[in-house]
């Protein structure tokens, strides 16, 4: 049996104009949960409103209400195998929500699946979904979301990471700590500036002792000739990440560290259009790892314009030693158990060619009528490559589109690991939703690829599919 039907019980409980449900989600598309359960709180989903109406203050002394949601989805849910590995499995999928928001400084989402067998499954397989509960990191998956500061420079954020990048990104970059369908944890970011300094810090896991770095960038021409009228044209940057190693199979601690330098060659702005371009070089290594050195140059540039945010890069890369940039990347949490490629061991057991890789990023937002205040786009893509010298090719991307004054929304993302070798990764997922009788009631369809990690060591093949209905307040 290849799909199921799905069907959403929704309990809405908001202040006027706030509202919203949301579909039953796979495993690997929780993304896309936190980003609508944040409109529904924050009221932007739909069409945008134009811009007077949108900067009206809120109350009488601009200080935006406190808004909350209580919602509760039902859905049936089919983890399917692949390959003849392992047995199809049906759950009822139960989902509790609670949201508050004010304004764009605060967010706290919290709430998570509770999954009830309906078949399948080993021989004394219980009630509820053990995998979902059977560690500590997985109760970090009640925490959906929590968020202060907003996008200031000093801010705080709890929850799910998914192409999560630490500034430069060159150890850290689109990295995913739920790709493992098993391993639920609830990571941390916090941001801070104090002069010319500014600093980023991340754990990818708050309860258990998984993967964590710091970056510290320094602002020169504010260290040589004061505050500048616009900070970062050229900087210095610092970075270090470690991994404790603590996961089932083979793996050993690791620490790595880069060194970056940003210089902004072109900026220019007038009447809401913004065009930057840096350079940008680095080295990096690992400490007590004689030989292991990576050599990183390169082009960035950054468009903004009141419908279009683009941001690219190209690299080119040097590797020795076992060294690589972005060796915490989208397929990290799945490599610790087997990497990708024709070596078939764990991460701690595998090696790294000696080479130079060319690298390229572009994440693109576009929308017809306006970005600011807008967290759904009309598009949305997310591209990141790199070619290496030895013959690989690593890609991983999302793009979401809507159509037909947003009643038609399309996500399709993929990630497509040592491409050209024997024991290439691939995992794709897709979601459509159509909304219809004036936008309340919507229409959706989900499915994908997984990879359970098996005892063993391994990782099992599987599938999840869902055909279903929905409805919400949020327009």
């Amino acid at each position: 049996m290849f799909m199921r039907w799905n069907w959403a019980v929704v309990l809405l409980l908001v202040l006027p104009g706030v509202g919203g449900a949301q579909e039953a989600v796979a495993p690997e598309d929780s993304e896309a949960t936190v980003h609508r359960a944040e409109e529904a709180i924050s009221g932007e989903e739909g069409e945008a409103q134009p811009e007077e109406e949108a900067s009206a203050p809120t109350t009488s002394d601009s200080t935006p209400p406190m808004t909350n949601l209580l919602r509760m989805d039902a859905a049936a849910l089919a983890l399917l195998p692949r390959r003849g590995e392992g047995t199809d499995e049906g759950f009822v999928q139960l989902e509790p929500m609670v949201a508050l928001g004010k304004g764009e400084s605060f967010r706290l989402i919290l709430g998570a699946p509770v999954r009830l067998r309906l078949w399948g499954g080993e021989e004394g397989a219980g009630l509820v979904r053990k995998e979902d509960w059977d560690t500590l990191s997985d109760w970090g998956q009640v925490v959906r979301l929590f968020m202060v500061g907003g996008d200031t420079p000093n801010s705080v954020w709890l929850g799910m990471m998914e192409g999560y990048s630490l500034l430069s990104g060159h150890l850290v970059r689109r990295y995913g700590n739920r790709v493992n369908p098993d391993y639920r944890p609830a990571g941390v970011i916090a941001t801070g500036t104090l002069g010319p300094v500014y600093a980023e810090a991340f754990a990818s896991d708050v309860l258990s002792a998984r993967l964590a770095g710091a970056e510290v960038a320094l602002d020169v021409q504010h260290v040589l000739f004061g505050r500048p009228p616009v900070p970062g044209r050229y900087t210095l940057a610092l970075s270090a990440v470690h991994d404790w190693g603590r996961v089932v199979g083979a793996a050993r601690p690791m620490t790595l560290a880069h060194v970056d330098a940003t210089a902004v060659v072109l900026r220019r702005g007038r009447k809401g259009k913004r065009v930057e371009a840096h350079l940008l070089g680095g080295w990096g290594g690992r400490p007590g790892g004689g030989g292991a050195w990576g050599a990183v140059a390169g082009v960035g540039v950054d468009a903004l314009t009141p419908t279009v945010d683009m941001r690219a890069r190209l690299e080119g890369r040097l590797q020795r030693g076992g060294f690589r940039q972005g060796a915490f990347g989208p397929d990290y949490e799945l490599a610790r158990f087997q990497v990708a490629g024709p070596a078939s061991v764990p991460l701690a057991e595998a090696s790294f060619p000696e080479g130079y890789s060319a690298y390229g990023e572009v994440i693109l937002s576009w929308d017809a009528v306006r970005l600011s205040g807008m967290r759904q786009r009309h598009l949305f893509l997310s591209l990141g490559v790199e070619a290496f010298s030895w013959g690989r090719v690593d890609v991983d991307g999302r793009v979401e589109a809507q159509l037909f004054h947003r009643d038609l929304s399309l996500g399709v993302g993929g990630l497509a690991t040592a491409m050209g070798q024997s024991g290439a990764r691939y995992v794709i997922s897709g979601e459509a939703r159509w909304r219809f009788l004036g936008g309340n009631l919507y229409a959706l369809g989900q499915g994908g690829t997984l990879l359970f990690p098996a005892p063993e060591g391994t990782l099992r093949p599987g599938a999840f599919a869902a055909v279903g209905l929905g409805v919400d307040n949020a327009r």
